[in-house]
C-alpha cells in the first residue's frame, strides 16, 4: 500500500528546515552507499553537527508523526534518524531495493520507506520517486511538505534531475505489523470507523468495527 500524506510540513517548517542545512554541507551519497547500490547511487547526503542533526531530527520526527494518516499507515515500532538528500543536475539514485536492516542504536527491520519533499516541484525537472510493481511503474513528485510512504520491499529509483535541484527527508520505519497486507486491512478498517463517526457519530457500527481493528491488531503485532 501506497500512501500520500499531504501537508506533513508547513512552509514555514519547510524554510527552518532548509536553513539549519546551510549550517552543515552534503558530501558524496555514494560514501554510504551499501555495495549492491554504489553503482547507482548519485546523490548527496547532508551532514552536520549533533546539536544541529538533532534539531533537524526532532523538527521532522514530530511533523511525520503527529500527521493524521501516520499512526493509521505505520503502527510504527521505531525509526531510523532522518537523511536529508540532495540531487542535483545528473543526480538521482537507480533501481534498488532498500535494505532489510538497518543499523541506528539497534538493529531495525525496515518494513517502510518513507519521503518527505523538501522542494517544490516548480524548482527543479526530473527527480521523480519510481516505483516498481511486477513491471508497472509508478511516478511521484509532491508538492513540497507532502510526503509518501511505502513498502521498503519495493523496486524504486529517483530519475536523474535535469534542471535544478530537488531535496527531500528520508526515513524507515519498523512496523509491529510486518506484512503489508494486514496493515492494509487496518488502515481500511480506521478510514471506515472514522468515516462512520463524523457522518452518524458513535455508534454500534462505529463500535463494531472499532473491536475488530483492535482485535485484529492484537492478533497480528509485535511488540
Amino acid at each position: 500500500m501506497i500512501t500520500q500524506l499531504p501537508q506533513v510540513l508547513t512552509q514555514s517548517q519547510i524554510a527552518a528546515i532548509l536553513q539549519l542545512t546551510e549550517l552543515g554541507q552534503f558530501n558524496d551519497g555514494e560514501l554510504t552507499a551499501g555495495w549492491h547500490a554504489k553503482g547507482v547511487k548519485n546523490n548527496l547526503q547532508w551532514q552536520g553537527d549533533d546539536a544541529i542533526s538533532s534539531e533537524l531530527e526532532l523538527s521532522l520526527q514530530t511533523a511525520l508523526t503527529q500527521h493524521s494518516l501516520f499512526a493509521s499507515t505505520a503502527y510504527a515500532k521505531a525509526m531510523m534518524p532522518f537523511i536529508i538528500s540532495q540531487s542535483t543536475l545528473g543526480g538521482g539514485y537507480g533501481d534498488h531495493i532498500d535494505d532489510a536492516l538497518m543499523a541506528n542504536q539497534q538493529v531495525l527491520r525496515t518494513d517502510l520507506s518513507c519521503t518527505i519533499f523538501l522542494s517544490s516541484p516548480d524548482d527543479y525537472e526530473g527527480g521523480e520517486l519510481v516505483m516498481n510493481f511486477s513491471g508497472i511503474e509508478m511516478a511521484f513528485k509532491l508538492a513540497a511538505g507532502d510526503a509518501i510512504i511505502y513498502p521498503s520491499t519495493t523496486l524504486h529509483r529517483v530519475n536523474p534531475v535535469t534542471r535544478g535541484s530537488r531535496k527531500v527527508a528520508l526515513t524507515w520505519i519498523e512496523s509491529h505489523i510486518s506484512q503489508a497486507s494486514q496493515r492494509e486491512v487496518l488502515f481500511d478498517l480506521d478510514m471506515a470507523r472514522k468515516e462512520i463517526i463524523q457522518q452518524c457519530g458513535k455508534s454500534e457500527a462505529f463500535d463494531l468495527i472499532t473491536r475488530t481493528h483492535a482485535n485484529l491488531l492484537r492478533f497480528w503485532a509485535t511488540t
